[in-house]
């Protein structure tokens, strides 16, 4: 696809291989108020219909928490506010503006675009609904677990049901909200007869996909007292901050203004809340570490205007970063697997050793290598929601382009 040219809407391949009847991925989505996580919230509403969403949650992380509004003051040494030369903590909060609803206002656009998603493919989740299952989780402090929030007792309810299969417990935030559930559990179950079985029963049905550990509570807390907990490392460079570091040099063009403005910032409300270079935008006033809504200055000129430049300025209208979309994406439905092994991999990355085609030791190529492909499947979603159509009649199956293509089972490239 030429970085000028515009998505056809038929051209999305996930949503295809799962069989007739299989179970969604049961998903509790875990976000703090990054640009990026804002960006992937995008992308995973445009996927919804892919997943039984049980929750989505606000929670904190080491450079974004709330304050408990009565004036605590926190601090944790090593963090963002201490580098740089800075000194700004302790404080009552950090980088999390008051009222902050950046998930209520994806959900809202996801209400205004919900009409033609489901002409598109069957199983969108209600808009209300979806609504009715945002919660904050632990936002206050940065990895504070000393309470429960109404994040975790979900958690904690999910882990503990009945219901039969695993609940992936994705987070783009801190592990705070989880720790705090798992916490309850253990302080509930721990000197009673019942414990060896609650204990193995949560041990097999929590599965963790975190981008890395942002807030120190999976070492801190989760692993050293729930050890059979399966984590999944889904950090990557290629979906985050660091894209144009790990990016193929044939899927460039997906990182250019030219791409993201054709087929993501100029697609209908989604692609007005989608943040890119330039775009005049700040998660929260004031943020010193946001700059990306400037255009046009250097690295210089940002840093006299007391901003900490941490990645260099790049072009108006392209690709910042969807740091956290590898949390989900082998979740998806693309024939690839990945959830049933992480070492299988798929447009998230794998949490095994790769190589490069050329025999080279890779960290970056397990989700570069899926960068094209996942971006195209994106491109034709955003033209979904401003694209009006006759409701599928097959269940659990998206429209595609006839005669194209696609990812098999096998793992082979389309």
């Amino acid at each position: 696809m030429a970085a000028d040219s515009v998505a056809d809407p038929a051209a999305a391949q996930s949503g295809k291989f799962r069989q007739a009847g299989a179970e969604k991925p049961r998903v509790i989505l875990m976000h703090d108020p990054e640009l990026d996580d804002q960006n992937t919230l995008i992308r995973y509403l445009l996927y919804s219909n892919e997943f039984d969403t049980e929750a989505l949650v606000y929670s904190s992380s080491g450079v974004h928490w709330a304050g408990d509004g009565k004036g605590t003051k926190w601090f944790v040494p090593g963090r963002e506010y201490t580098r740089f030369g800075l000194n700004l903590c302790p404080c009552t909060s950090w980088r999390w503006k008051p009222g902050e609803r950046f998930i209520h206002e994806a959900v809202d656009i996801y209400e205004k675009v919900y009409p033609n998603l489901r002409a598109h493919a069957d199983g969108y989740p209600d808009p209300g609904e979806l609504r009715s299952r945002i919660l904050n989780g632990n936002i206050e402090f940065d990895g504070d677990i000393s309470k429960d929030s109404p994040g975790s007792d979900l958690i904690r309810r999910a882990l503990l049901d009945d219901r039969p299969g695993p609940v992936y417990l994705l987070t783009g935030a801190g592990q705070s909200t989880i720790a705090r559930a798992l916490k309850s559990i253990k302080d509930e179950y721990e000197n009673t007869p019942q414990w060896p079985a609650v204990y193995a029963k949560v041990s097999q049905k929590a599965i963790i996909q975190s981008f890395g550990d942002q807030d120190d509570t999976y070492a801190g807390y989760i692993k050293p007292n729930w050890p059979d907990i399966e984590f999944r490392q889904m950090a990557t460079r290629i979906w985050g901050y660091g894209a144009r570091g790990a990016v193929l040099p044939e899927d460039a063009e997906y990182l250019s203004a030219a791409w993201t403005k054709a087929n993501v910032s100029q697609v209908g409300p989604f692609g007005e809340f989608y943040r890119v270079w330039g775009d005049g935008e700040q998660m929260v006033p004031g943020d010193i570490f946001d700059y990306f809504g400037f255009s046009g200055l250097s690295a210089e000129q940002l840093r006299a205007m007391g901003y900490i430049v941490w990645t260099p300025p790049q072009e108006k209208g392209s690709w910042i970063s969807e740091g956290d979309t590898s949390i989900f994406m082998n979740l998806l439905d693309n024939g690839l697997r990945g959830h049933v092994d992480a070492s299988y991999g798929g447009w998230g990355g794998r949490n095994a050793p790769d190589t490069t085609p050329g025999g080279t030791s890779s960290t970056d190529y397990a989700s570069a290598r899926w960068f094209g492909a996942a971006q195209r499947d994106f491109a034709a979603r955003m033209k979904w929601t401003v694209t009006p159509g006759t409701p599928p009649r097959t269940t659990g199956r998206a429209s595609r382009c006839p005669g194209r293509s696609t990812v098999t089972s096998a793992g082979a490239r389309w």
